[in-house]
């Protein structure tokens, strides 16, 4: 740090040490919300062998330097999520529902919603789908709100508590916010378009995908979840990730992403069990992070293994510092970090 730099600058203020004491009540609801549905709480390791594939996430890397003969140099990651562990353990033998409560991390990510090490709450069930996962995010965050610390003024933990949840497609979110409809819009150029002739600046995008990306940040986003929060649900195929595709309808995939006030707070699916079709996906994904110049990681053989042998099931992440944001009514994710890394990033 430079030396004009202050130790009580950097000494937690007012607003962080109530969201101290709102992150121990966060926690404790949510524990006893997913303990008393009969889930296991699990820890998975935080260094691992290969970090996730989405192409716009990048990993911290961090050097294996052996100093015995047990292990070989090579680089490690810090995981992203701890979602590859997780599925593992449902393939595995985990008979019931799992969920934990950990550390992640994303490199680059610093801004009045991201943090580069951030709290991630993350669960699963077998023998359902996401509409399951949903109905328990609703419940655990209504839990969640009920019990909510006091916060900043203006705050409004009760907005947890407004059940049901919307339940809104991408199609009618996007209809609804821009009168495009995607169902006439199969391709990037007819996507850009339609999104431009909506007032859409898509620059020199031109697949669906990096077109929809444009019109969605530009007008949809920021107007979901405003009265109660919101599931956006059935995203188009070419973003499934790593979700199964509707049964009945595969021009779109069961995932789904939970907003409120504008912020994206989850991201789930109905989880994908077929393994050649998880493989090439990955693929595609290493192709992507190619042609963005961004490190290309080695495929997880363990996983893709035992993808092939998972129940059915479903999964959600979920950010709980940003949760914490909107239950203390706090204006950034610096407010509701003690050590926020904006200090020394």
């Amino acid at each position: 740090m430079g030396g004009n730099v202050t130790s009580a600058a950097l000494m937690p203020n007012p607003v962080q040490w109530r969201a101290a004491f709102g992150r121990q009540m966060l926690y404790a609801a949510l524990r006893r919300f997913f303990m008393g549905q009969g889930y296991l709480e699990v820890e998975t390791p935080l260094l691992i062998p290969t970090p996730g594939m989405e192409p716009h996430i990048t990993a911290f890397e961090v050097p294996f330097v052996p100093e015995t003969d047990v292990g070989q140099a090579r680089p490690l990651y810090l995981h992203t999520s701890p979602e590859y562990a997780m599925k593992r353990m449902l393939a595995d033998g985990a008979h019931g529902p799992l969920f934990q409560i950990c550390k992640v991390f994303r490199n680059g990510e610093v801004s009045v919603t991201h943090n580069p090490e951030f709290t991630m709450l993350e669960f699963y069930r077998p023998h359902v789908d996401y509409h399951a996962i949903m109905a328990d995010l609703e419940q655990a965050l209504a839990e969640a709100g009920r019990s909510a610390a006091p916060g900043e003024p203006g705050a409004d933990p009760s907005f947890f508590t407004r059940l049901p949840y919307e339940r809104l497609t991408v199609r009618d979110a996007v209809l609804r916010a821009t009168g495009v409809d995607l169902r006439a819009c199969p391709d990037g150029p007819s996507l850009k378009r339609a999104a431009e002739a909506a007032g859409v600046r898509t620059g020199e995008a031109t697949g669906f995908d990096d077109v929809f990306f444009h019109l969605f940040l530009q007008k949809v986003e920021r107007g979901l979840g405003h009265e109660r929060p919101t599931f956006l649900i059935e995203y188009p195929a070419s973003m499934a990730s790593l979700s199964r595709l509707k049964p009945g309808d595969p021009s779109v995939a069961e995932r789904v992403e939970l907003y409120a006030k504008g912020l994206e707070l989850a991201n789930g699916f109905s989880e994908l069990t077929d393994a050649v079709e998880q493989r090439a996906r990955f693929v595609e994904e290493q192709a992507l992070r190619r042609a963005l110049g961004r490190t290309v990681y080695p495929l997880d053989e363990r996983f893709l293994e035992a993808v092939g042998r998972m129940p059915p099931a479903a999964g959600i992440a979920v950010g709980l510092d940003r949760i914490l944001m909107l239950l203390m009514g706090a204006g950034s994710i610096t407010d509701v970090l003690l050590f926020p890394a904006h200090e020394f990033v």
